[in-house]
């Protein structure tokens, strides 16, 4: 993402400063920066008032671009943060059903999915076979699906031939 230009020796107009959104208050934790075409699609923004619990990116379980885990410890135990973008050829998740991990005390997996089902989206009306797999691998690191209190979509479109959506999903 272009954070704004910055002044260049080589031309006048400046370069673009290519980032992530970055706040004092906030640790980012964010995979790296391919080209300028290729940002990364996941991010973990933990405030600062909880670095005491030692936050790590661990890309020596997950090294893959679309995922993002994050340790912490509390009382002297592990546990675990994960944040995942799964294409709309559900690469990710093909990536995790082919993956052996044993995790435990995840507590939170979220991110953008790409899947429309039936299941927490009460606008579609079709029941998707990926949403299975999905919910196999939420279970096996013993996570359920959260339903927030009020139902909203999570992804707009400017199109009025397709409606609006839920592909982002939180699991506890």
């Amino acid at each position: 993402m272009t954070l704004r230009t910055i002044p260049s020796l080589e031309n006048s107009e400046g370069i673009l400063l290519l980032g992530v959104p970055s706040h004092l208050n906030w640790l980012t934790f964010t995979g790296e920066l391919y080209s300028s075409n290729d940002f990364p699609k996941v991010l973990v923004y933990i405030n600062i008032r909880l670095a005491s619990l030692c936050f790590s990116l661990r890309k020596d379980i997950f090294n893959h671009r679309d995922i993002l885990l994050v340790s912490f410890f509390n009382n002297n135990s592990v546990f675990w943060i994960l944040n995942i973008y799964s294409n709309s050829l559900h690469s990710t998740l093909k990536y995790f059903k082919n993956t052996e991990v044993n995790i435990s005390n995840l507590l939170i997996m979220t991110g953008d999915f790409n899947i429309r089902d039936n299941i927490w989206d009460l606008s579609f009306p079709h029941h998707s076979v990926i949403s299975d797999n999905l919910m196999t691998i939420a279970d096996s690191f013993n996570l359920e699906l959260f339903f927030p209190t009020n139902y909203v979509s999570t992804r707009y479109l400017d199109s009025n031939s397709r409606s609006n959506s839920v592909i982002d999903l939180i699991f506890l």
